[in-house]
């Protein structure tokens, strides 16, 4: 997505070709991704993963193939994350998932799914650590196996978290942006 960005900043069409060259050769094999490998907990680690090919359709969604991966994606981490959650599940998927949800709606591509956002939402709020130490107050756990949280708050995934939790808050006002921000 860095190069389609690149390519939107500088006015340059041809620094686009690496974007489309990965686009084109993910459309035609993500749907073999998931599950990908035995171990459930190694499936919650590959949703993570095809999260990321969710957000890269994102400058694309507005084309047909790309929004109806879209929508299949966010169904299949869906279905994945809520069949591993009760054994193993990590916030960042929560916000992940819950970005491309708003994103795609804004992108007038997936009607936001309310019930679902709200579900996620509150996952990923049971997450977030109450601390007396300041340097992890209000950061949010990476991960949690079945009722015991993983022993480290993680700031990546906080930096998710907290992303998602108030693109979260705008939609439910119903504000929203109709163009995706640059990454650069």
């Amino acid at each position: 997505m860095a190069w389609y960005d690149l390519a939107e900043a500088t006015g340059d069409p041809s620094l686009r070709a690496p974007y489309d060259t990965v686009l084109d050769y993910s459309l035609r094999t993500y749907a073999g991704f998931l599950p990908g490998h035995p171990d459930r907990r190694k499936v919650m680690d590959r949703l993570h993963a095809f999260s990321y090919f969710l957000e890269g359709l994102l400058p694309r969604a507005s084309e047909p193939r790309c929004g109806a991966a879209l929508c299949d994606g966010m169904r299949r981490v869906e279905h994945w994350l809520r069949e591993i959650g009760p054994e193993f599940e990590r916030s960042d998927v929560y916000a992940q998932l819950l970005r491309a949800r708003i994103h795609a709606d804004w992108a007038g591509v997936v009607p936001l799914d309310k019930s679902a956002a709200e579900w996620e939402a509150g996952q990923l709020k049971e997450f977030q650590h109450a601390s007396p130490d300041p340097r992890i107050d209000g950061g949010f756990y990476f991960g949690r196996r079945g009722d015991r949280w993983l022993p480290f708050v993680n700031p990546v995934s906080t930096a998710f978290a907290l992303q998602a939790l108030q693109l979260w808050e705008q939609a439910k006002q119903g504000g929203g942006q109709a163009h995706r921000h640059l990454l650069i």
